[in-house]
């Protein structure tokens, strides 16, 4: 079956290719096993000086990476851009930061010296997903790449122009042949590339049942792994929080990349105090939202990926109410070419219903009403994902308590969730495990070798 480029603002294919077959598939595996034996031995600033030049690369084909985006996935044209800067910004951190990360740790033992010394592990296979189809793919490439591992990425079936656009990137900044490869394969292959001896770990970000399979995989075959799957993030709203601040976040949040992100906001768990104002508020900025051609410079809100993924939400959406939950506005597919969907409010969610325990991929927001603080918290905690999450307080005591009470890898208090190379990112529960960027990023693919040299 082949790899097809579908553009989601119109439904139109664009460009179909061919997936790789099993004796491709065995050339790309030797040429990065080849690849790892002298590329492990180069110096942090000859890898620093190729991912400076990545960096580079991505600002020079801004433009036309961009557009890569936004016809095979459906992001407007801005935030495509923004995605692609994102993406040189992780390269230039990691160029500078990675040697410092990965430098030897002493341990105090008398009559010997002793450290841990991080080492690469070898060829990483990263499968990754369509919504981020650059971000997702740097995040991880940037600090494995600078810890002398080598890339092999197994992206999304529906973005092929961005996967081979990488690999490009890598190319053209001076990175020997064979340390970044792009594989154009469906997900067949996949187990038994994990199992092959030459690949030595895996990463994962997308969706749940996609992570269960790959660390299956990865287990059996003893390798690590990490995994970044769904989310269903909580956005706590108290009275003492400057409610239009607040309102003008959780739209930016929830509508963020079409509405097509894990660390959307999705549950917005309200102060029933506030509530009524908020869910006011809430519904007035969002029907004034901009739907359309996520090329056009006006378009605040463009398409779903495809036909499936608005079939599914609006599943989720009627499914919702029919078990008694109130459509506020919205919910239900807009007609024409392309894959819409409006922005779609819920609101007295009863338990048991896919709005209490599914995470909703698309422009819907889940309005939840809570007593007091604690009734936030249970709320906030009462999914099966643990991804990220915010809470807006001006009160301290309450900020203390959502830091602490609040299940979840990462929580911003009046702050929506976001990712940055500084910062770790990574979450809890079905929302997987292990952490990317920040020195975890490096750290993640290394063996942490004891040495321990006497007298």
């Amino acid at each position: 079956m082949s790899i097809a480029s579908v553009n989601p603002a119109t439904g139109e294919e664009i460009r179909t290719f061919e997936p790789l077959t099993g004796e491709q598939i065995e050339e790309r595996l030797q040429r990065a096993a080849e690849a790892f034996r002298s590329y492990r031995h180069t110096t942090f600033a000859e890898r620093a000086g190729w991912m400076r030049r990545a960096a580079d690369v991505l600002d020079a084909r801004a433009e036309e990476l961009a557009r890569h985006a936004t016809v095979e996935m459906g992001k407007t044209l801005a935030s495509a851009k923004a995605e692609v800067a994102k993406c040189a910004k992780g390269c230039r951190y990691y160029a500078e930061h990675t040697q410092a990360q990965l430098a030897d740790v002493p341990h105090p033992v008398e009559g010997a010296r002793v450290f841990t010394r991080h080492e690469p592990l070898g060829p990483v296979l990263a499968v990754m997903p369509w919504n981020f189809p650059y971000w997702q793919v740097f995040r991880f490439a940037a600090p494995a790449l600078m810890a002398g591992n080598v890339g092999l990425l197994k992206h999304a079936s529906n973005v092929p122009q961005c996967a081979l656009a990488i690999e490009d990137v890598f190319a053209e900044a001076g990175f020997p042949d064979g340390v970044f490869q792009t594989l154009l394969i469906g997900s067949g292959p996949v187990a038994s590339i994990i199992a092959d001896d030459r690949v030595r770990a895996v990463t994962l970000t997308g969706s749940e049942p996609a992570g269960r399979a790959v660390a299956a995989a990865a287990g059996k075959a003893i390798k690590p792994s990490v995994l970044e799957l769904g989310g269903s993030d909580a956005f706590v709203v108290m009275p003492s929080v400057d409610l239009d601040v607040a309102v003008d976040n959780a739209v930016a949040s929830r509508m963020l990349n079409n509405a097509q992100s894990c660390i959307n906001a999705k549950r917005f768990v309200v102060h029933e105090a506030v509530a009524d104002e908020f869910e006011r508020k809430l519904v007035a900025k969002l029907d004034a939202m901009t739907i359309g051609d996520p090329i056009d410079e006006g378009t605040q809100l463009g398409p779903l990926v495809n036909a499936d993924a608005v079939e599914t939400i609006d599943r989720q959406v009627r499914d919702s109410v029919a078990a008694g939950a109130r459509l506020v506005t919205g919910g239900k597919p807009l007609p024409g070419p392309g894959f819409y969907y409006p922005p779609t409010v819920l609101a007295d969610i009863p338990e048991g219903s896919p709005a209490h325990h599914e995470e909703f991929f698309g422009p819907v927001a889940l309005i939840f009403r809570a007593r007091d603080v604690d009734d936030a918290v249970r709320i906030a905690n009462d999914s099966p994902f643990a991804l990220g999450g915010s809470a807006w307080t001006a009160d301290e005591a309450e900020q203390e308590r959502f830091v602490t009470e609040i299940e979840t890898g990462m929580i911003y208090i009046n702050k929506a969730t976001e990712s940055t190379p500084e910062v770790p990112f990574g979450g809890a529960k079905n929302s997987g495990y292990g952490r990317e960027l920040s020195d975890y990023g490096p750290r993640s693919f290394v063996n942490a070798k004891t040495v321990w040299i006497a007298g």
